[in-house]
């Protein structure tokens, strides 16, 4: 075998796509379904980030009746079965990769369904396999129920009571305000986040985003490459009414803000005192990104966003024994999982070496990571050059030349 893909979401099959076109054999390794997390890791409610039109995969776009909608993620599951479909990618499903080592100039793979040798190897298993939860959850009263957006579905798994959830990006904001929509009491604990309108001079954000160019920045040209790398999702969701929700929407539904959640001391959770600074600081970030596009257009300024509503005394302390929260949603990100690859290629923080997706290990290379080529990447409209380019390094190594 010349090359082994794993991974069968959009990614890996982008890189199946550009390896066929070079005619490299190939095999595209899953351990559950085709577009595996999309069926199974994602909460009932949720939509896509980014509307239906700026849905493509190489060759194949969106083209139903809702361009200006965004699919839910059972659509976006049967988008990326039906590319799968028409490339004809050679998937093996239900086929878990549990180990990878180099051997000669090559690899060797271990999965469930056998083993296998080959000279490159291309990683699309995504940057979203594991929630990352703080260490101190481990001093959360027993008392208190502890989700990640994984074991989340809805608010109709929730028992009663107030819920705490901690994180602000965009898995933190929509959980928050479903919950608060099923008229539970509500509490956010904010930290950095990107604070995004949905639209901007009544066009969705994410289409400035694209015809400014700001998405094709590519990552040799980011200043502070890890920072970029690390920033949160953008306070955005795919509804069809196309509304903003931000911290000012969710004051408006009722939801309670409150600091970075810090420390749990004696069943006491310590929030810190940077709520209004944090804010601040979104808001500045989100005006220079909104004048930047309208420069870009020639257009004059427009009125600006109102700033972030911040409570005057936002609370520091949470006693969970006065029974206020009976659950705490833990929406504090995620990292991906390298645990079965046993090559000497993640960092201590689990972040995987490479430059542009070549990986620091000759013929490994990674897809469908955080700004891995351009600011786009790991949107379905940013994994096409990001493949082709990858692959058509993968292809002119010598390794796979010979």
């Amino acid at each position: 075998m010349t090359t082994v893909v794993v991974g069968a979401g959009h990614a890996g099959l982008a890189a199946s796509h550009f390896l066929t076109g070079r005619s490299i054999e190939h095999v595209v390794l899953e351990r559950g379904e085709v577009a595996n997390s999309w069926r199974r890791e994602r909460w009932d409610s949720l939509r896509l980030l980014t509307p239906n039109w700026l849905s493509r995969l190489p060759g194949h776009h969106y083209s139903g009746p809702d361009p200006d909608g965004y699919m839910t993620s059972g659509e976006v599951a049967e988008f990326i079965e039906h590319f799968a479909g028409v490339t004809r990618a050679p998937v093996r499903t239900g086929t878990a990769v549990t180990a990878i080592r180099r051997a000669g100039t090559g690899y060797h793979v271990v999965t469930s369904g056998g083993e296998l040798s080959c000279r490159s190897v291309v990683l699309a298993t995504g940057a979203c396999n594991v929630p990352v939860v703080p260490a101190f959850a481990a001093a959360v009263p027993a008392g208190v129920r502890q989700l990640t957006p994984f074991g989340y579905r809805g608010p109709e798994d929730l028992g009663e009571g107030g819920v705490l959830v901690v994180g602000a990006s965009a898995t933190g904001v929509q959980i928050a305000a479903e919950l608060r929509r099923s008229g539970r009491p509500v509490i956010l604990s904010v930290g950095e986040h990107v604070r995004m309108p949905r639209l901007h001079r009544d066009r969705d954000v994410l289409w400035w985003m694209d015809a400014s160019g700001v998405w094709d920045q590519r990552y040799d040209e980011v200043d502070d490459l890890t920072r970029a790398r690390r920033l949160p999702s953008p306070q955005l969701a795919g509804t069809p009414e196309r509304a903003t929700l931000d911290l000012n929407a969710l004051t408006g539904l009722g939801v309670e803000l409150v600091g970075r959640l810090a420390a749990v001391r004696d069943d006491v959770l310590l929030f810190s005192g940077g709520l209004r600074n944090v804010c601040s600081l979104a808001d500045l970030k989100m005006r220079r990104l909104l004048a930047g596009f309208d420069e870009w257009a020639g257009l004059r300024p427009e009125a600006e966003l109102p700033p972030t509503r911040v409570p005057p005394a936002a609370r520091l302390r949470l006693d969970l024994g006065r029974g206020e929260i009976a659950t705490i949603v833990w929406a504090t990100g995620f990292r991906p999982d390298y645990s079965w690859l046993d090559v000497p290629v993640v960092d201590e923080k689990g972040r995987l070496r490479h430059e542009g997706g070549v990986v620091d290990s000759p013929g490994l290379y990674a897809l469908g990571l955080p700004l891995l080529r351009r600011r786009r990447s790991t949107f379905l409209s940013g994994i096409e050059d990001d493949a082709r380019e990858v692959i058509g390094h993968l292809a002119a190594a010598p390794a796979v030349r010979g």
